[in-house]
């Protein structure tokens, strides 16, 4: 403060005319503190200097600050602190008078949060001491540190008189899961913590500190190298004050003859006495203090010392401006001039709060409306040594200057050390974060960072980790196993190249195969009585619908379309109404013949070919104008079912019109169930090889195929539906060509004696089904 003031008043452009004095307290005790306050008040000092005190630079303590600014702030006057930093001080209601130039403990605890953000340091631990600075300063942690979702396992009170409360710290840090523990503590507190604390085995811990300790390389010791290796945290920027040091090295106490402190400081340096001793030596005031290795001495880098520097320009700038005199007033505030002797504390004090300057080495010094200056920290850690010995490496950079998420700066390629001899960023979690494919749920009876994982519900994923909700997939898409991501729905169709599909294909060929094969033997033989006593021409038209409806089958295998949805419902209909006109005519003509060889009948000429060729081609129609009307008004379309199975798409085709499908199988019913009537009427006919006993028994397998299908068809899943069809296509169209074709076959290929007119003609006794 003394190099400041001398400065500041060889200055001939900052307060011309006017010289700074002050009057110095030794800050240690309560009653050097009050003194210094009442003669503040009184406006004379204890050596019967007059003149008011116009501003208090002071004091390091913020539990002190606020005592003296509590007397101070009633006759407003101006208190500057260099080094109180506690967030309460900020309060104007309360402390109207305080100012200070180094950074309120708010920005440092916002600091602080945002670096333990910043490595992901979740889970931490306090230990603080009483006083106002660190019970306020965790309070105030505890509450930023909730708004970032860090949470505080302990908040540990240290004493350094209370056994009790150092066994509760030493048990709690052994127990504790946190690797991260804040000592939000005072120097004086810090030192005696660190003594006791060295005598337990503790380590494995991150350390982090506020400014009042962590630039302290005085605590590093051999024995707290497992302790305080590695430790972090904020510090006050490094400044260069250009002169401070050679005046501090320079100093003679001949400087200041009547001072006490410099005598007994000179001594401790010195080994030595200004009174005669028989213990040591004499001091001469003479000695070289660049002999000697202390604090004071350390002249590299100021930290604190230029918030002091800062304090009395602070001061110096504010009586400046209240000096300026223009035109007969003064320009910053517009009122009259005043001069040196009309100074006031209250006029010192409204142009304090608006001063905004740059000092000689490059600090600028400006306020908020709560009397705080820019925070700005440096970034620094441990990295102690074999020998104990530390070196303070400076790894990044605090600056609320800046802008919001760009405050907090670390330092590229800069090696860093962490505790607990660790070589890579310590984790410090209370539970791990959720992966993606479950959601994090808070419990109300632990700490937010003590959350639960859940893994999500079926049909729903989680993207990314510590997420609050699953999400749905889209009604097409479906969870990957780890339900991260949706993946797409597996289709499922009745394909050619499974073997189910593969073996109803091979089934349908098989069957157009053997009705070519009939075809082939029946036409070889029309000649021959068995052919031709069971109307040859709606044989072969019955063969060929047999063939088309094997054929049909083959178009519900495959992907559904627009085009195979609406083929293989109207083909499979009209084929098989072919199919089943065919056996109807032919049992007509069974009991048409029968009638014909009745004395005096003449039914034959009623049912000919000709009537045989139209009544087949009219009960097609019937079904084609069906199918039409079908087609025409609500077609089978291709349709992906999403609602039978949740984790794949089945692609079917939809009826459309529900009536045309089963207007189409009752249709078809119908028929089958009249031709079954007629071929049980005509079953006891008297003729050798009466096709009606066949067309009976082909029937009956169709109609039982067909009844069993409907629950069948109803009841499957996916692609068993359409097999299930098939198989009933199959399985009917088999029934006809077996029953109806292959005992003729059977007669022509290997028993052809009675493939004769006789034979056939003949009598034979009756046969019951």
């Amino acid at each position: 403060m003394i190099f400041t003031v001398e400065e500041i008043n060889r200055d001939t452009k900052l307060l011309p005319g006017v010289s700074l004095g002050y009057s110095l307290y030794n800050g240690c005790g309560s009653e050097n503190l009050i003194r210094a306050a009442v003669e503040a008040v009184n406006g004379e000092d204890s050596k019967g200097c007059s003149g008011r005190v116009q501003a208090l630079i002071g004091h390091s303590s913020s539990g002190v600050s606020e005592d003296i600014n509590v007397i101070l702030s009633a006759l407003s006057i101006p208190q500057v602190s260099h080094l109180s930093t506690c967030a309460c001080l900020s309060d104007k209601r309360l402390y109207p008078t305080f100012f200070r130039t180094v950074p309120s403990d708010r920005f440092q605890i916002i600091g602080l949060v945002q670096l333990m953000k910043y490595f992901d340091w979740r889970w931490v631990g306090i230990i603080y001491s009483r006083g106002l600075y660190s019970k306020t300063g965790t309070a105030e942690f505890t509450k930023e540190a909730k708004k970032e979702g860090i949470c505080v396992e302990y908040t540990l009170p240290f004493s350094k008189t209370s056994e009790v409360k150092l066994a509760a710290i030493v048990e709690t840090l052994r127990g504790s899961s946190s690797k991260v523990i804040l000592l939000f503590l005072s120097l004086s507190f810090n030192k005696s913590f660190l003594s006791k604390i060295e005598n337990y085995n503790i380590t494995g811990k991150q350390w982090l500190g506020g400014e009042s300790w962590i630039t302290q390389v005085d605590l590093a010791s051999v024995k707290r190298k497992n302790i305080l290796q590695g430790a972090m945290g904020f510090a006050l920027p490094q400044a260069s004050i250009p002169g401070l040091a050679e005046f501090l090295l320079s100093f003679k106490p001949s400087d200041e003859p009547q001072s006490a402190i410099i005598k007994a400081m000179w001594e401790m340096f010195f080994d030595c006495s200004f009174s005669p001793s028989n213990t040591s030596t004499m001091c001469t005031g003479t000695e070289d203090l660049r002999t000697v290795s202390s604090d004071y001495t350390d002249v590299t880098h100021f930290r604190a010392e230029n918030n002091v520097y800062k304090a009395v320009y602070l001061v110096a700038y504010a009586l400046h401006a209240l000096l300026q005199c223009k035109n007969g007033s003064n320009p910053t505030t517009g009122r009259p001039c005043v001069n040196k002797k009309e100074v006031q504390p209250e006029l010192v004090l409204e142009h304090i709060k608006h001063v905004n300057f740059t000092t000689q080495n490059g600090a600028k010094v400006v306020f908020d409306e709560n009397g705080d200056s820019v925070a700005q920290y440096d970034l620094v850690n441990w990295q102690i040594k074999e020998d104990g010995s530390v070196d303070i490496v400076n790894i990044g950079h605090y600056d609320t200057s800046l802008p919001k998420g760009e405050e907090l700066k670390l330092k590229d390629n800069t090696n860093i050390v962490w505790g607990g001899n660790r070589n890579q960023v310590p984790r410090s979690v209370c539970r791990e974060p959720c992966p993606p494919g479950t959601r994090k749920a808070t419990n109300k009876f632990k700490p937010v960072c003590c959350f639960d994982c859940f893994e999500c519900p079926e049909g729903t994923i989680s993207n990314q980790s510590n997420s609050p909700d699953c999400l749905i997939c889209p009604p097409e898409l479906w969870p990957n196993e780890k339900k991260d991501k949706c993946l797409p729905k597996p289709t499922e169709y009745l394909s050619y190249k499974e073997i189910m599909g593969a073996l109803l294909t091979g089934f349908g060929c098989v069957g157009v195969l053997l009705s070519l094969l009939t075809v082939i033997i029946l036409f070889i033989h029309k000649e021959t009585p068995i052919v031709r006593a069971n109307n040859s021409e709606l044989s072969f038209l019955l063969l060929f619908s047999l063939k088309l409806c094997f054929l049909c089958s083959l178009t519900f295998i495959g992907r559904p379309s627009e085009w195979s949805c609406m083929l293989r419902h109207t083909a499979f209909g009209i084929t098989f109404v072919l199919c089943i006109s065919c056996v109807l005519g032919k049992t007509i003509v069974v009991l048409m013949a029968f009638r014909a060889t009745l004395p005096g009948s003449s039914v034959m000429k009623w049912f000919g070919p000709a009537q045989q060729r139209l009544s087949v081609l009219v009960f097609t129609l019937i079904q084609v104008v069906i199918c039409i009307l079908w087609l025409t008004i609500n077609p089978p379309f291709p349709k992906k079912n999403m609602k039978y199975y949740k984790d794949k798409i089945i692609l079917e085709c939809a009826l459309g019109s529900a009536v045309g499908f089963w207007a189409v199988l009752g249709y078809i019913g119908l028929l089958a169930l009249l031709c079954f009537i007629l071929a049980f009427l005509a079953r006891k006919l008297p003729d050798s090889f009466n096709e009606a006993k066949l067309i009976t028994f082909s029937m009956l397998i169709f109609s039982a195929v067909w009844i069993t299908f409907i629950p069948a068809y109803v009841s499957s899943p996916g692609k068993f539906t359409v097999a299930v069809e098939i198989f009933a296509i199959l399985a009917s169209s088999f029934g006809l060509l077996v029953c109806i074709f292959f005992p003729k076959c059977y007669i022509i290929i290997f028993r052809p004696e009675r493939n004769t007119k006789k034979h056939v003609m003949g009598k034979i006794p009756a046969i019951t089904l």
